[in-house]
């Protein structure tokens, strides 16, 4: 079973403004889905984010679902669940969801969280998205926060005294 004993978390960033959040989700595995979907509205409502929720067929097309909603969003959620079978599907699945969402991040400049879970079993699955276990759906919702609050740090005009806002700085304006 996965630890996250040593691991540590972010204090989850604040907003003078309400982003508008997508969460796309993969419901292949709806049990799984369900689990990673609580998490992030979870972490999202903590935030005081206003979110929305958009189901598409599978991992693949989480990342089209992304960039055909680019421009109604601050911020982007992706959350789905890839367990291995027996052929390389999964791998095609794995790499080309993974890729598709990093392009969308650098190349085009989406804030986005990653929550497509990659596994052996499901039991592995649900030790992952389970809310009360390692919650991955809230961990891709406050990365998604955490880029967003990036996003809007750096897209904030220069004064020229020197003003870098540094980690824990307690609210960051609206873009």
């Amino acid at each position: 079973m996965a630890s996250t004993e040593d691991r540590i978390a972010l204090a989850p960033p604040r907003f003078d403004d309400a982003p508008r959040i997508l969460i796309v989700a993969a419901p292949f595995y709806r049990d799984i889905a369900d689990m990673l979907i609580a998490g992030a509205r979870a972490a999202l409502d903590a935030a005081g984010a206003k979110h929305e929720l958009a189901e598409v067929p599978g991992a693949l097309e989480i990342p089209i679902a992304i960039r055909l909603a680019e421009r109604r969003f601050s911020a982007f959620v992706a959350l789905g669940c890839v367990i291995r079978g027996e052929t390389t599907h999964y791998e095609t699945v794995c790499n080309d969801s993974s890729r598709a969402l990093t392009l969308l991040g650098v190349e085009r400049g989406l804030c986005l969280g990653n929550g497509i879970l990659t596994v052996e079993t499901h039991a592995q699955a649900v030790v992952r998205a389970d809310p009360a276990c390692m919650n991955k759906g809230g961990g891709a919702a406050e990365a998604a926060l955490h880029l967003l609050a990036l996003k809007r740090r750096f897209a904030a005009p220069a004064t020229g005294k020197g003003d870098i806002r540094l980690a824990g700085d307690p609210v960051i304006g609206g873009v």
